[in-house]
């Protein structure tokens, strides 16, 4: 099994708006999300997540909106209630989010973090490093 898997899911225009990446290494899922977000883009890379995890358990997410544009508040009730119950189901028990630069991005997130901060671990961080150092401190 190699030490790192990754996904690659794009718009129809090209672009790519998510890597997934199974880092076998750190035991997370390094999810980098890129550019302007749609409730269809969010659901289509939650649902892989779902799927990763489905596929081989890991509780750890390192979610990194530092590419992110925007905002994505629209699809806050989606994974609210459709994704988060799902993605636990699955064995997510640790979230990592790193904020987007930009002040919607980082709203959008603080409106996420009240609706699912009592369902699993969550933290906010600035710098993927400090992130990156969280997660290694969980078990």
């Amino acid at each position: 099994m190699e030490p790192v898997e990754t996904f690659t899911f794009r718009r129809p225009d090209g672009h790519v708006y998510l890597t997934a990446t199974r880092d076998r290494v750190n035991n997370w899922i390094h999810a980098e999300w890129s550019g302007v977000q749609t409730l269809a883009t969010i659901q289509t890379g939650g649902m892989a997540y779902i799927d990763m995890l489905n596929a081989e358990p890991c509780a750890k997410l390192l979610n990194d909106h530092r590419e992110l544009v925007g905002r994505f508040v629209d699809a806050n009730e989606w994974v609210a209630q459709v994704w988060t119950p799902r993605i636990m189901q699955a064995g997510l028990r640790y979230f990592a989010q790193v904020l987007a630069p930009g002040v919607f991005g980082q709203l959008s997130m603080k409106d996420l973090h009240q609706r699912i901060s009592d369902q699993f671990e969550i933290k906010m961080f600035d710098r993927l490093e400090d992130a990156e150092d969280w997660l290694r401190s969980l078990p």
